[in-house]
């Protein structure tokens, strides 16, 4: 019987070496910003998925894979990062730390939906959340934190498009207007729209019909319905972005899709593919009333999901090639024993050694260890070693020097 990945989900191997820079790079780029890293279950209680989410969002409605355990519990695997963020930084006394508390995942999420390319059913998602500010600054920053992991990672061409969906002081008397508007023009509405607007009227601007959303161009929008408050907010996260250097374009019917989004909300769009499906690598918003709705206190949050499986996809349009990962060091030996306190303290001095553990001989060794590409080839024989290097003339040392000789000074 042959096995295979389940579909929707794939395997990320060694070779995929895009995958594992952009990886590394958001390892490195993060904790630069004051994030510090979370890991939180794969499975939630799903009321905490529901709560979060809206129980008539697409997420819940379509795409969580939920399941009853052998307890009679019942449990969601997570679809999205900041729900469980928030629920652990309630329960574990993260809310009693100075504000405002900067953290990060990189994990799985898990959505049924149609597999396409770039979009799995189990895919990876850099979260980064930042709760208890409600500064405009903040959300730049954050923005920033985006702009910044694509720059880093050769990605060139693409947009951030912004907006703000207000608060519950505005938000209530653009959505009679909203409704008003869709009444009077139901006929444009196709079913999945109206789906959408009987669980929140928002929901109508994220519709994939192309015919509705022109249609749609005529409604009246959020940005007009502001109050002082959230219209200064707003002028001041694009000021922060201004002064920052982030490019950004006003996208009027951005809403996401999630009921905890306040305020900010954005999306970064890659520009460079010629299909244009399926390009938005990642995005968030603010979520202001979500700590409080998950049994804390009142507290500001923004946050943002930033897919590696999309992210990648983008870095192979940029024509971006990474660094091949070499060894340090290949030792050759037929006598490993008394190499392998040398090999301790090579890789405790920060190199990347190996051996051969496949009984090869010693030529063969030599032929293995020049298709791995090693800088440096050691072949050890009679207490001593030669060190072989690209470039350089063969250098043979006593073996209590290899350590020595390979470190970097």
């Amino acid at each position: 019987m042959k096995f295979e990945a389940p579909r929707g989900t794939r395997d990320i191997l060694p070779g995929d070496r895009l995958w594992w820079s952009a990886v590394a790079a958001i390892e490195e780029i993060v904790p630069r910003y004051g994030y510090r890293r979370i890991q939180t279950p794969v499975f939630e209680d799903t009321n905490l998925i529901h709560r979060a989410s809206g129980a008539g969002s697409d997420v819940v409605q379509k795409e969580t894979y939920t399941f009853e355990d052998r307890g009679g519990r019942s449990l969601t695997l997570r679809p999205e990062g900041t729900a469980p963020i928030v629920r652990a930084y309630l329960e574990h006394g993260l809310h009693r730390e100075p504000k405002p508390v900067k953290l990060f995942t990189i994990a799985t999420m898990y959505r049924f939906a149609a597999p396409q390319r770039g979009r799995y059913r189990e895919h990876t998602q850099l979260s980064a959340e930042v709760i208890g500010s409600a500064d405009p600054a903040v959300d730049a920053e954050l923005i920033q934190l985006f702009d910044e992991i694509l720059r880093q990672t050769g990605v060139r061409e693409y947009e951030l498009r912004l907006n703000s969906i207000g608060d519950q002081a505005c938000r209530p008397a653009y959505i009679e207007e909203l409704n008003a508007w869709l009444d009077e023009h139901a006929g444009v509405l196709d079913e999945e729209a109206r789906m959408k607007r009987a669980t929140s009227p928002l929901r109508v601007f994220d519709v994939k019909n192309e015919r509705v959303r022109a249609a749609l161009e005529g409604a009246p929008k959020i940005g007009e319905s502001l109050c002082d408050e959230c219209r200064l907010h707003f002028a001041q996260v694009r000021h922060a972005l201004e002064v920052l250097g982030v490019a950004y374009v006003l996208d009027p019917t951005l809403v996401r899709g999630l009921d905890y989004y306040t305020r900010t909300t954005f999306e970064f769009i890659e520009l460079s593919r010629a299909d244009r499906q399926q390009n938005a690598i990642g995005g968030g918003g603010r979520y202001d009333g979500l700590v409080e709705q998950l049994g804390g206190e009142p507290t500001p949050g923004i946050g943002f999901g930033l897919g590696l499986d999309r992210l990648v996809l983008a870095i192979e349009e940029a024509a971006v090639t990474p660094d091949e990962l070499r060894l340090d060091a290949f030792i050759v030996t037929e006598d490993k024993e008394p190499l392998l306190p040398i090999l301790v303290q090579l890789r405790r001095a920060g190199l990347a050694v190996d051996v051969d553990y496949a009984g090869r001989s010693r030529n063969a060794q030599i032929k293995h260890a020049q298709r791995l590409d090693p800088r440096s080839i050691v072949v050890v024989e009679d207490g001593q070693a030669v060190v072989r290097e690209r470039g350089r003339e063969d250098r043979r040392i006593a073996l209590g020097d290899l350590v020595a000789t390979l470190t970097p000074r």
